[in-house]
């Protein structure tokens, strides 16, 4: 019998372009084996235990005879890269048509009904990654106490302010006005605040970060598990992505490792249903930054803290560790790459060693969660429950 999920999100630990990534301008990424041809001593021996090295295409990884879960690898069926995109699709849906982006920053239009509505004129207006933006234009935020108003490759409005100047209150009502704005024709995926710290020359974005997303337009696996009777408990930045839809509690993290405390944590709470966490220093703090060392090291963190997490887990329970998207710290510019996502599934309950092959769809997750807690399904996804269970 099963009662429980933890879901774990590894935000960005890509395993291998998709046969498409040329379209997504992602050809060739490859998270976690570009980062192994640069740091080849990464320590990930508690992941491998648990089949990391057995999933197709990790060949430059070494193989458990006896692996402890059953594993496989995912590919992306929607129309993206984006960690809204991803989630959802964990969750059950597809999306055809992507979010809308602004390569080119943000129409007259809006930035006039922006600058009206908050009594502030935004500066920057452009795709930049979030650390050279507040270098490039922070003496300027200083200087006029303007926001920094930037976006990215992804469907993304953020808002940057050194937390000094533009209090962290003021900073989430200008998100709420622009999440007001950016609906309709100008809908994106996430409106990002970006607070950050600091002196000219040294600036560091803090963890108040806050994201608003768009509500799914359809139930989710999350729904039908509060649907079902369940609890389903967000940690990090699930509630956000989501906006709280399906949501029955939410907590907060600040790190992967205060993440995986957290998690650990709720699994030791009477609970049934889902504990959904996200483990975002990869993507946030690495991946966009294209810094190999930290990746790399907080790969390594997060395998260290590994066993804590499954000796935690009750008799009911089944870990799902996975991925929403690739983040290739090797790679050209500052953005997603779209990759397949690992897929490591253990639990008393699991068979050892199942060989899940590529599955067509982040999408199967949902679904095979759906079959374990014996509850209603969302239309997307095929179940491997038949295949991992004793």
């Amino acid at each position: 019998m099963v009662n429980r999920i933890v879901l774990l999100i590894l935000d960005s630990v890509g395993i291998g372009a998709l046969p498409d990534a040329k379209n997504f301008n992602s050809e060739g990424a490859n998270t976690l084996g570009n980062l192994f041809e640069v740091h080849p001593d990464i320590n990930l021996n508690h992941f491998l235990e648990l089949g990391l090295g057995n999933i197709e295409g990790i060949d430059y990884l070494p193989e458990k005879k006896d692996p402890q879960a059953a594993y496989g690898r995912a590919m992306e069926y929607s129309n993206g890269k984006d960690t809204t995109t991803g989630h959802w699709e964990i969750a059950g849906i597809h999306l055809d048509e992507p979010f809308k982006t602004y390569p080119n920053g943000f129409p007259k239009e809006i930035m006039d009904e922006f600058e009206k509505r908050t009594g502030k004129k935004g500066i920057g207006n452009k795709p930049a990654s979030g650390t050279k933006i507040i270098e490039e234009l922070g003496e300027e935020h200083l200087r006029t106490k303007n926001p920094i108003v930037y976006t990215s490759a992804d469907s993304v409005f953020q808002i940057a302010a050194h937390e000094e100047v533009i209090p962290i209150k003021e900073l989430y009502e200008m998100c709420e006005i622009a999440r007001d704005i950016m609906t309709g024709k100008h809908a994106v995926a996430r409106i990002i605040a970006r607070p950050f710290i600091g002196s000219l020359g040294s600036f560091e974005r803090t963890a108040n970060r806050r994201d608003l997303s768009l509500s799914p337009q359809e139930k989710t696996i999350l729904d039908y598990t509060l649907d079902g009777g369940y609890d389903v408990i967000g940690i990090g930045k699930i509630d956000d992505i989501y906006n709280g839809q399906g949501i029955s509690k939410k907590i907060t993290s600040k790190s992967n490792l205060q993440g995986i405390d957290k998690t650990i944590e709720a699994i030791k709470e009477n609970t049934q249903g889902i504990i959904f966490t996200n483990l975002v220093d990869f993507d946030s703090k690495f991946g966009h930054r294209r810094d190999t060392k930290g990746y790399k090291e907080a790969l390594e963190e997060v395998n260290k803290h590994l066993p804590d997490l499954l000796n935690t887990l009750k008799e009911t329970d089944v870990l799902i560790i996975t991925a929403d998207h690739g983040n290739d710290p090797t790679y050209q510019g500052t953005d997603h790459t779209r990759e397949y996502v690992p897929l490591l599934i253990y639990g008393q309950t699991i068979k050892q060693g199942t060989d899940l092959g590529t599955r067509k769809s982040f999408s199967d997750i949902a679904a095979t969660i759906s079959d374990l807690l014996k509850i209603e399904k969302p239309k997307n996804g095929k179940s491997f429950a038949d295949n991992i269970l004793k």
